[in-house]
């Protein structure tokens, strides 16, 4: 071996070593991987940063903030609601599930499909008194199968269409990877929702009910046009029992109905006082078609502001007549306005405190809207229920409010007024223009990125400028909804895999690799890349071993004489199915606690899983990409 290819040798087993012992995050080790090859003269000083301008990079950074806005918009929950069937067994609620999540992970970032169905995940487990984990674990290995099965479904399949252009190829199109990862997707999902799901580990996770808030009780309009106008209370019984939810009164002409009967009809203008739980709030205002009270004064409140706006351009209004207190009310409502109506809004809950100040007022006494921009959707309380409208509600220590504003001024609020925010966790209204907007886009995207028309980058990142554009995602949002970690990651390590090849070192490994085990035999060739691709996978991030394999992958087909593509898909395979350890996908990691899970835990399923997905993959790859 020369100079250059030990050098790049001790690089890259220092780099593998430093990811298998996770004391130093894994961007921060590529970077110095990178800044390594530099100092050594292995990648030039002019080279070094290029990987942050290719278009793999471009395109995961763009493919997540679309699946963000996806996130946010309450798209996915829509469909969720639509797909999920609402009675079912085990099996076939764990194969629906499961198979959601797969397609959504095809086209948006995994762990943000696995995020988004969790809450539902745990609701089946729930509702079929089963522990967490055997829904969760069979979710997680889903939605980590669905993303082999596109070009965006995951970084590594980036990865190689990156690779495979600079070494004098084409990238690979969108779904270049599906006849390949499609079935063995589907190979998985079957195996997981008929034998996998039993051999899940029974846990359950400590302190479960530890995060519990009661139902929330919220008032939603009637609005023009809505299919709930006209039908009984009965009816709309049958449509919430669907999302866990009741109609416990109705306000009609502002009075009050505390139990209407069954068959009393509904009309364009009640506002119905609806009790849920937290996650399934947001589906039973959907479901009916409804527009939250607060959603509906504000857009009221808005168009007499402007109607008073305009009427005072064409009015010469005399000067300095305002009072001091008229001129500091108008200042408050100012403020409170500007932060109430601005995009960069957020929900959050938060518990009243025993003796807080709040506890005997209403938020209609304390102006919450006025002074602080803030509407109250729901209150929970416990079991307990109140005659009072929301804003005339006196406030009771333990109270949770679910209250919507710009996240500094509910902070000020609970600091004002004695509260506690809660725990973070994912609370949506769904928004249907949002919705469709995003998944219109979406579609758009892929499409355009699929049929050729522009670079997958170019689609993509025009994809997120109208995002942004039509208000899908806030700016504020735009560059949260990156992981910024996964960026550097793949931006360092590109250069380093190219040193790889450049050396020589590539060759020399795939020449020990191929003379100990394959020999010229392309099928033991073939196999040996993807299981050494999936081991690496299980211990390492899925991107570093899609960069390290590679070079690699392309000297073994180098060493037995055939084309590249099927041992570069071998490598898209193998580094996504990682299902041994909790620590091999961000997903593993995600259910570890809400399922309870040991470290143990994961491979007596997830070897199965693993033997699955070679037994389908090697023929497929064989048959599809071996001229």
């Amino acid at each position: 071996m020369t100079h250059d290819q030990i050098a790049i040798v001790a690089i890259l087993v220092a780099t593998v070593g430093l990811f298998l012992w996770g004391r130093w995050r894994h961007d921060i080790v590529a970077l110095a991987a990178l800044l390594a090859c530099v100092a050594t003269g292995l990648v030039p000083d002019s080279d070094a940063f290029a990987g942050f301008g290719h278009p793999a990079v471009i395109t995961v950074a763009c493919v997540l903030v679309l699946g963000q806005a996806l996130q946010t918009s309450g798209a996915v929950d829509a469909l969720t609601r639509r797909v999920l069937p609402k009675q079912a067994g085990p099996m076939l609620a764990i194969l629906s599930i499961a198979g959601l999540g797969a397609v959504l992970s095809s086209f948006m970032n995994n762990v943000g499909a696995l995020a988004l169905l969790m809450p539902a995940a745990l609701q089946i487990a729930k509702k079929l008194d089963l522990p967490p984990g055997k829904i969760l674990m069979p979710l997680a290995f889903a939605t980590v199968l669905g993303g082999i099965t596109t070009l965006i479904g995951t970084p590594p399949n980036l990865i190689v269409s990156g690779f495979r252009a600079q070494n004098g190829g084409e990238s690979f199109a969108m779904f270049d990877f599906s006849p390949v990862g499609v079935p063995v997707a589907l190979a998985g999902l079957v195996f997981l929702g008929i034998v996998g799901w039993r051999l899940v580990p029974t846990r359950r996770p400590e302190g479960a009910d530890s995060f519990v808030t009661g139902t929330y009780v919220t008032e939603a309009r009637v609005p023009e046009g809505s299919s709930t106008a006209g039908k009984s209370l009965r009816d709309l019984e049958e449509d919430l029992a669907e999302v866990d939810a009741q109609v416990v009164g109705l306000i009609r002409d502002q009075r009050r109905i505390p139990a209407p009967g069954p068959y009393r009809d509904v009309r364009v203008g009640d506002i119905l006082v609806i009790e849920a739980e937290p996650e399934a709030l947001a589906a039973a205002v959907e479901v009916l078609g409804l527009r939250l009270e607060e959603d509906v004064r504000e857009d009221k409140n808005a168009k007499e502001r402007a109607a008073s706006e305009t009427k005072g351009q064409d009015e010469a209004a005399p000067v300095a007549t305002e009072t001091a207190t008229d001129t500091t009310k108008a200042k408050d409502e100012g403020a409170a306005g500007s932060a109430l109506y601005s995009k960069e809004i957020e929900l959050a809950e938060l518990v009243v405190r025993s003796r807080a100040e709040l506890v005997g007022r209403s938020m209609q006494q304390i102006r919450l809207r006025e002074r602080f921009g803030i509407n109250l959707l729901a209150v929970s309380r416990q079991g307990r229920r109140s005659a009072a409208r929301l804003r005339s509600m006196p406030i009771v220590d333990g109270d949770v409010l679910l209250v919507q504003g710009a996240p500094a001024a509910i902070l000020e609020f609970a600091n004002r007024y004695g509260c506690v925010p809660l725990a973070e966790r994912t609370l949506r209204i769904p928004d249907r223009r949002k919705a469709l907007m995003a998944a219109l886009i979406m579609a758009a995207s892929v499409g355009g990125a699929a049929f050729g028309l522009v670079p997958a980058a170019i689609a993509f990142a025009a994809g997120v400028l109208a995002a942004v554009l039509v208000g899908v995602i806030p700016v504020r949002q735009l560059y949260d909804a990156i992981d910024w970690s996964v960026i550097v990651l793949l931006a360092a390590l590109m250069p380093v895999a190219g040193a790889m090849a450049t050396t020589g070192a590539a060759d020399v490994l795939a020449k020990s690799m191929i003379g100990t085990f394959a020999g010229t035999n392309v099928v033991i060739a073939l196999t040996l890349v993807l299981v050494l691709t999936m081991c690496l996978s299980d211990f390492m991030n899925n991107a570093a071993t899609a960069a390290v394999m590679c070079p690699i992958s392309m000297s073994v087909a180098s060493q037995v004489g055939v084309s590249a593509d099927p041992f570069l898909m071998a490598v898209a395979v193998g580094a996504s199915c990682s299902f041994l350890t909790p620590i091999g996908h961000q997903n593993n990691t995600l259910i570890l606690g809400p399922s309870g899970f040991r470290f143990g835990d994961y491979w007596k399923v997830g070897l199965l899983v693993e033997i699955v997905v070679v037994i389908v993959a090697v023929p497929l790859l064989l048959w599809f990409w071996l001229p």
